[in-house]
């Protein structure tokens, strides 16, 4: 049996989470991206929209999810060392937290970098020896709750 979890009962409070992964990639493809040459365009940006977008549809995507009228979705993308990492925190005042949409955020997002940058990461042969989705998890899940 397969069911929507009944968050009816429960009330409005503001919610947030915040959800974090990385994309490891060849240097100089993180070279590329910190120097805008990127083919295909503003790598960084093109994340963060994923990401919005991402955390926008989780419903649509994640069977059982409920619907949520998100306050913001806050992307932020680092380049470190042998990655990109996409930080993304979402909000909302609702009955169910909002940690799916922050996850769908940060995958969607990490998945529009591969998209963007996989031209300069394929190796001879068409594949992706280096190239690897990493560590995707809730950083942070916030409940405010009244204590009166």
């Amino acid at each position: 049996m397969v069911e929507m979890i009944d968050v009816g009962a429960k009330e409005a409070v503001p919610r947030s989470a915040t959800a974090v992964g990385a994309i490891r990639l060849l240097p100089a493809t993180l070279e590329a991206i910190a120097v805008g040459k990127v083919e295909k365009g503003d790598v960084v940006a093109t994340a963060k929209l994923a990401a919005i977008q991402g955390a926008k549809r989780t419903p649509d995507l994640v069977p059982l999810c409920h619907p949520l009228r998100l306050d913001a979705v806050k992307p932020e993308v680092t380049l470190e060392d042998d990655r990109l990492v996409l930080r993304c925190t979402v909000t909302a005042h609702e009955r169910t937290g909002v940690e799916m949409e922050a996850l769908t955020a940060v995958s969607l997002g990490l998945l529009a970098v591969w998209d963007m940058v996989k031209g300069l990461e394929k190796d001879a042969v068409g594949q992706y020896p280096h190239t690897q989705i990493l560590e995707l998890r809730v950083e942070e899940k916030r409940v405010q709750r009244d204590r009166a």
